[in-house]
């Protein structure tokens, strides 16, 4: 096992493979163990970095998660990518891992070659989204498919760790944080959007002017440059 220290705690992280330098981030309440599976798919080609970010998986516990805790989590992506000294690295999160990888561009664009967000949500959280995230967790607690997929990639404490990210993140919307430490309009790294941005998404991101697509970067319409 690797790890480095960041803010007197140990951060877990394993490397595989070689060639261009792929960093994986985890979503909320899960780990690098995620990502295991597909590590076989990735490490012909690539060399493949995974990371548990802190109060998850192998890293060391914290005693509460802040409400940033997508920013926390990009400052410890880059602690990271410091450590490692690679170079440009490509950046692949998913669900909350999508923010942390944004960020990490955002804040250090010299450290980070291309992102990948998987299931990106938006630039700001929708008005239901701590009702919607409390009746989900409390529903997953008697999912027992939910309940394995928590201990494989926690532990033992992973009802701690939940309860922790839960009251983070609605913390986060109902102070209505800054999901971004930087606008987006400034980040440099090609920008990949994944999961069902049209389908599930589409009026969100649709201009009322014109029902053309605005822009997450600048919130610009590209048909008629309305802005929201």
């Amino acid at each position: 096992m690797s790890y480095f220290y960041y803010q007197r705690k140990k951060i877990y992280y394993t490397e595989a493979g070689k060639g261009e330098p792929v960093l994986f981030l985890h979503g909320n309440t899960a780990s690098s163990k995620m990502f295991e599976l597909l590590m076989p798919l990735y490490e012909d080609r690539f060399h493949v970095i995974l990371i548990d970010f802190l109060g998850h998986g192998n890293s060391d516990r914290l005693e509460e998660f802040p409400a940033n805790l997508w920013i926390e989590e990009a400052r410890q992506t880059v602690a990271l990518l410091e450590h490692l000294k690679l170079g440009r690295v490509n950046l692949v999160g998913t669900s909350g891992g999508a923010w942390v990888a944004i960020n990490a561009a955002l804040e250090r664009p010299e450290l980070v070659g291309k992102v990948v967000a998987d299931s990106f949500d938006g630039r700001t959280l929708a008005d239901d989204f701590s009702e919607n995230l409390i009746q989900e967790r409390t529903s997953s607690r008697t999912d027992q498919m939910a309940v394995e997929f928590y201990r494989w990639c926690q532990g033992e404490d992973w009802e701690c760790i939940v309860d922790m990210d839960t009251t983070a993140l609605v913390k986060c919307a109902e102070e209505k944080l800054p999901l971004f430490t930087r606008p987006l309009s400034s980040l440099q790294a090609p920008l990949l959007l994944m999961g069902e941005f049209l389908e599930k998404q589409r009026e969100k991101y649709t201009c009322p002017k014109c029902g053309g697509i605005i822009s997450i970067h600048d919130g610009e319409c590209s048909e008629c440059q309305y802005k929201v």
